[in-house]
């Protein structure tokens, strides 16, 4: 079978933005205790051109990437690259739902984003390719590649973040009997590749429906198709989040999508350990995935920090960096 052409989305904010402050502070509700409007959640690294970098180095067959913004642009990018398509929030989602503060209503319409190819791949600005990568590291057969793992989610009263995954997996449950998508695709839920985890999904077998599906926080292959399923099936939840100026305790978020693809077996098994997650405040650990390339893509998880400390942590992710991708790519000036 002939692979499809893969391309890449990358959403970014720059927090530093006097206007994009301005416009947020229209909106702003920080005394609401469910909206997540944490100032980590808009903190530049400013790191962005290793983002570049790294596709460029280690994933130079991409057809193209989709660069996803508030309307700002970083002062370096070099937008005549032809591989660039430059995509405001204006451009492709709904009126309705604009302006918007949250990563939630972005995820949910990038399906939406004129010239995508079905095949695509979501990058969040934390995550990065550090390592070398064929095409089928993300799609095989024109299937994304994942892993079909259950979870089981746990309620953090501190961390309102938590709650997207509860809905998300009722929107799966509502749609989907877990035993039946079991039966039908026996060998994506039980597979050589999962290791260990086989024995987590045999446990989880004697729950009455999904209680919940693992996520690693690293990129995600997404068919487009999806996205224009679960909107058709689903449109109510998706709306109700979408008109949520920021991230609240209600919405469901692009997990929802990566779910509905498990769940109906529109995947292609592999391994989980392809990447790594790493919080701002292991940030040695993080340095050295990155400069000594410990797996092939990561997340470096901003937390709440002070400015001294911030400071530190952006420059020793900055030296990692320069030790794996130190040469300027084609979209830089």
């Amino acid at each position: 079978m002939t692979q499809s052409k893969i391309d890449f989305v990358l959403i970014w904010v720059d927090g530093n933005d006097p206007e994009w402050l301005a416009e947020r502070s229209k909106y702003d509700k920080r005394k609401k205790t469910t909206t997540d409007n944490s100032v980590h959640r808009y903190r530049d690294w400013n790191n962005l051109q290793y983002w570049f970098r790294g596709v460029e180095t280690f994933c130079p067959w991409v057809n193209k990437i989709h660069f996803v913004t508030w309307g700002h642009l970083p002062e370096w990018l070099d937008t005549s690259n032809p591989k660039l398509n430059i995509v405001k929030h204006s451009d492709f989602i709904p009126e309705e739902y604009l302006p918007t503060f949250s990563s939630h209503t972005i995820e949910l319409n990038l399906h939406r984003i004129k010239g995508l190819a079905d095949n695509f791949v979501y990058f969040n600005d934390d995550t990065f390719m550090i390592d070398n990568v064929e095409p089928t590291f993300f799609f095989r057969n024109n299937l994304p590649c994942d892993s079909a793992i259950m979870n089981v989610h746990c309620y953090n009263m501190e961390d309102m973040y938590i709650m997207a995954p509860f809905r998300d997996i009722g929107v799966i449950n509502h749609s989907f009997n877990m035993r039946r998508v079991i039966k039908e695709n026996p060998f994506g839920w039980f597979n050589i590749k999962y290791g260990f985890n086989n024995l987590r999904n045999l446990i989880l077998l004697a729950c009455p429906r999904f209680p919940g599906m693992l996520q690693q926080h690293l990129p995600t292959a997404f068919k487009k198709e999806v996205f224009n399923e679960v909107w058709e099936e689903h449109y109510a939840i998706l709306d109700s989040t979408c008109q949520n100026r920021f991230r609240e305790m209600t919405d469901v978020n692009q997990w929802v999508f990566k779910e509905w693809q498990l769940a109906s077996g529109k995947f292609y098994p592999r391994k989980l350990n392809i990447g790594k997650s790493i919080p701002a405040y292991h940030i040695e650990e993080a340095a050295e995935y990155i400069s000594k390339q410990k797996g092939k893509m990561m997340c470096l998880n901003d937390t709440e920090m002070s400015q001294e400390e911030f400071e530190r942590c952006v420059l020793l992710i900055k030296n990692s960096f320069e030790q794996i991708v130190p040469k300027k790519s084609s979209f830089e000036k």
